[in-house]
């Protein structure tokens, strides 16, 4: 399947905000890795553009940005650290009124050193829990799906499973892998099953691939 240098980039972001391990994600939307792994060697070097598939033709010739425009992208680029080259082409337009795009911070920065490489959050998925389950609610297991919406983009499924009964106790459709989206989906297994009534040595375990923690609320006084 071939792919668009907009959707390469998609799926370089997708992979880098992700805390699923790196082969696990690409794994989901069957993207093997050694092809991610030549896209972001492309990235790193020549920025969105060099995602494109080459033309046949003659290459184009852009125009240079102003000097006190680039001075200025820098300038924000240096007081916002924390923003990526897309961020930094939104606010500039925004902020500025001029246009900007994405792939032109990309080289303005990267030949001033200020480009980082892709910072990939590297989990190892645990193994199988050492103790068996032997009743529902002993233990739970968490998990995203990746959904590609064709014209609406990714959009993540979290599930709680109970490890015994492998029955799925809640279920939440999201637009992100925030840890947020994680809790909410907790809640609403919590409210599905009622475990937050029971003690903290009784109430379930949470099975995630950073491996088992115990599951606590607001209640552990109780």
């Amino acid at each position: 399947m071939r792919y668009m240098a907009s959707e390469k980039l998609e799926i370089i972001r997708l992979v880098e905000q992700s805390a699923l391990p790196v082969r696990q994600v690409l794994g989901k939307i069957g993207i093997p890795r050694s092809t991610f792994h030549r896209w972001c060697d492309l990235y790193r070097t020549g920025g969105p553009e060099a995602l494109a598939d080459k033309p046949s033709g003659p290459n184009r010739i852009w125009n240079r940005i102003a000097d006190d425009i680039r001075a200025q992208i820098i300038d924000l680029a240096l007081e916002t650290p924390e923003l990526s080259p897309r961020e930094i082409a939104v606010r500039f337009t925004d902020e500025q009124g001029y246009f900007v795009s994405e792939a032109s911070v990309y080289r303005l920065l990267k030949a001033h050193d200020l480009i980082a490489s892709p910072k990939f959050i590297v989990i190892k998925a645990a193994e199988s829990f050492h103790t068996k389950t032997t009743a529902p609610n002993q233990l739970w297991q968490t998990d995203f799906t990746y959904l590609k919406v064709i014209g609406w983009g990714w959009f993540y499924l979290s599930t709680i499973l109970d490890d015994f009964s492998r029955y799925i106790i809640a279920w939440k459709l999201c637009t992100t892998m925030a840890a947020s989206d994680v809790t909410q989906t907790l809640e609403l297994a919590l409210q599905a099953s009622g475990p937050h009534q029971a003690t903290v040595r009784h109430r379930p375990r949470l099975l995630s691939d950073n491996g088992p923690v115990m599951l606590l609320t607001n209640s552990q006084n109780g």
